[in-house]
């Protein structure tokens, strides 16, 4: 007998122990991860995204979310077309863009009200270039082809009717990158964020030569506010994740309003080390992009309309094309909870 008992003894454990792996496994399931990938993670005009997670707000609202990094808008909008992705922090004008290709694409939490970009200008190349009427001839950096520092390169020029076919764009990318290109001579200027912004300003390797890091100068370059970081994703995925994505425009509006609320040295504080290798600097080039962050996550009313005409200037794709702006966003989600 003894054997026949220790056999069902057995049996049960083994039942027990696939019954918890089963369990576990249909746990792990249920919990699916949210992964977003991010147009150059260490850049400000991004920072509501590590900040979030560094915050633990995607926790709190029981997220699993894994944020990747790529160093150009346009690489992290690929992403999220293959569907290797859930969801792009970039700029807004991609969903304009992307809707004019058949891509239905929408923006469902709004970071910044202005781009937060600065056109730098090598000191080397200063007494040339003084404006961007005179970038006939030049070497222009932006962070990759098809990406927004390359819709707003090519507007600001146009602006003074110098054609893209005039001027050479060359995609270097952000960070040490952009630094190196400038610092070497392969570009006399080129568009970049903050903490770029500053670091080139200290080691006087560039000028400012157009400024989008405020309301005021976004204005005066654009004509408008110009909606640029946000969080977008396919419509189709919010449409069929309504939950996910109310939770996480909570988590990151609750992040616009602590950065709100708080000191650039506090915000600081919160953020890697390795993100801000020089203190000082990065609390410098901080306090120079709050302006940028809108309260709530909302996008701005004249935003969407400054946005198309911008790409409408230029841009082959959306030129003359009927683009149902209501479509390329919503305030659903942040709105919501």
């Amino acid at each position: 007998m003894q054997p026949k008992f220790s056999t069902f003894r057995h049996i049960a454990v083994a039942s027990s122990l696939l019954f918890s792996l089963a369990s576990q496994h249909a746990s792990a399931a249920d919990s699916s991860k949210i992964t977003i990938m991010v147009g150059g993670i260490t850049k400000l005009i991004y920072l509501p995204a590590r900040l979030t997670e560094q915050l633990g707000y995607f926790k709190d609202e029981g997220l699993d979310v894994e944020l990747l990094s790529q160093p150009a808008g346009v690489d992290a909008e690929n992403e999220l077309l293959a569907g290797a992705v859930q969801a792009v922090v970039g700029f807004y004008d991609h969903t304009i863009d992307l809707q004019t290709k058949g891509k239905d694409v929408k923006a469902i939490v709004v970071f910044g009200q202005v781009p937060g970009e600065v056109e730098m200008v090598s000191t080397k190349a200063a007494e040339t270039v003084k404006s961007m009427v005179d970038v006939k001839g030049k070497t222009l950096g932006v962070t990759g082809l098809g990406s927004s520092t390359s819709f707003l390169t090519q507007y600001l020029a146009g602006q003074h009717g110098i054609q893209s076919t005039e001027y050479t764009m060359l995609p270097v990318g952000a960070d040490a990158s952009f630094i190196a290109a400038i610092k070497q001579g392969r570009i006399d200027a080129g568009m970049t964020t903050e903490p770029t912004v500053s670091a080139l300003q200290k080691s006087g390797d560039a000028k400012v030569l157009v400024d989008m890091r405020s309301v005021e100068g976004t204005k005066a370059a654009l004509g408008g506010t110009y909606p640029a970081s946000s969080l977008y994703v396919q419509a189709a995925w919010a449409d069929s994740h309504k939950a996910e994505a109310t939770k996480l425009a909570h988590a990151f509006v609750r992040t616009l309003q602590f950065i709100h609320t708080h000191s650039a040295e506090e915000i600081a504080a919160k953020m890697p080390d390795d993100y801000q290798k020089d203190k000082p600097l990065y609390v410098s080039a901080l306090k120079a992009s709050l302006p940028m962050y809108t309260a709530d996550g909302k996008m701005p009313a004249d935003g969407p309309t400054t946005v198309l005409k911008v790409l409408s200037a230029f841009n082959p794709s959306v030129k003359g094309k009927q683009v149902e702006l209501g479509k390329t966003y919503t305030n659903e989600f942040v709105g919501s909870k």
